[in-house]
């Protein structure tokens, strides 16, 4: 979505709907997660769901956004920024748990 020049309403690209009714997770924003960014740190983190160092200066972020590359627009893509940042391109993705 880099040709459109802005962030896009969620459910803009419906026509990438998954088996699952799945869309709409790569490409729009960047996004936060809770874990403090330690270049090294997957080197030395357990292998299965590693809780991330415990302290930091940058926070991460995951995903690519609408100003990325075609390269670095995908799920695994991790980037690191201060937390105080505020832009377009970076933002949260609100989750809930199925039962």
């Amino acid at each position: 979505n880099s040709e459109i020049g802005k962030p896009t309403p969620v459910g803009t690209y419906e026509q990438g709907r998954s088996d699952y009714g799945i869309y709409d997770l790569a490409g729009n924003v960047s996004e936060w997660v809770s874990d403090w960014h330690l270049a090294e740190y997957y080197l030395l983190s357990p292998k299965d769901n590693p809780p991330g160092p415990s302290k930091g200066q940058y926070k991460v972020i995951r995903g690519g956004n609408w100003r990325n590359d075609a390269e670095e627009v995908s799920l695994t893509f991790r980037n690191a920024t201060v937390p105080s940042l505020r832009n377009d391109n970076v933002g949260f993705r609100c989750a809930k748990s199925i039962d």
